[in-house]
């Protein structure tokens, strides 16, 4: 049966115990979350949990998964907006920030709770990262080509413009003072300011 959203009950389902894994995950951690509680957060039985997904760490690995593609669709999206590596990269900040703090409780489950994937889970979710941070500095060592950006290391800039947007999902509370476009704003000036970018 498929409802008016075009999602089976079944995928209806699979959907509810997802958002209830991402709140009992954000309120208790992984490791302090039992099948029970994702179970009681879904209105569903611990029995009907396992109809759908074989274990708690399934949860943990589809949801990070998602996390991840989603983020490299939008680094990808934001560095094909402009052929100014500057644009570019002022666009994939602000975004990448932005998205860390409107889904800050799932982006903390999915960057900090990677070491309760299994190897094989881990190795898939590694490989996203991976691809993500190529795409980001390709972007800067393009920059750097094009006399752009004058940072002497492109590598080390990209992994701190990643770990400062990252943090993001960990410090944001939406009754805090800076809304996320605010951070989004701040962040895009401050990573052109980081890789030497001429001022605007």
């Amino acid at each position: 049966m498929t409802n008016t959203s075009g999602l089976t009950r079944a995928d209806a389902t699979r959907a509810r115990l997802l958002d209830a894994a991402i709140a009992a995950f954000a309120a208790k951690g992984f490791h302090g979350t039992t099948t029970r509680d994702v179970a009681a957060a879904a209105g569903m039985s611990p029995a009907a949990l396992y109809v759908h997904h074989r274990s708690k760490e399934e949860l943990l690995y589809l949801i990070s998964r998602a996390g991840h593609e989603a983020t490299l669709r939008l680094v990808q999206d934001a560095i094909g907006s402009s052929d100014d590596p500057a644009v570019a990269l002022r666009r994939v900040i602000h975004d990448f920030a932005v998205h860390h703090a409107r889904g800050h409780t799932s982006a903390r489950i999915v960057n900090y709770e990677l070491a309760a994937l299994t190897p094989e889970h881990f190795a898939e979710i590694r490989e996203l990262r991976r691809r993500i941070e190529a795409e980001l500095r390709a972007l800067i060592e393009r920059g750097v080509a094009a006399g752009v950006f004058t940072v002497p290391d492109p590598s080390m800039a990209c992994t701190a413009l990643l770990s400062l947007g990252i943090d993001i999902a960990r410090w944001y509370r939406e009754e805090g003072r800076w809304s996320p476009e605010d951070i989004g704003e701040r962040y895009a000036e401050m990573a052109l300011r980081m890789v030497g970018a001429p001022p605007a």
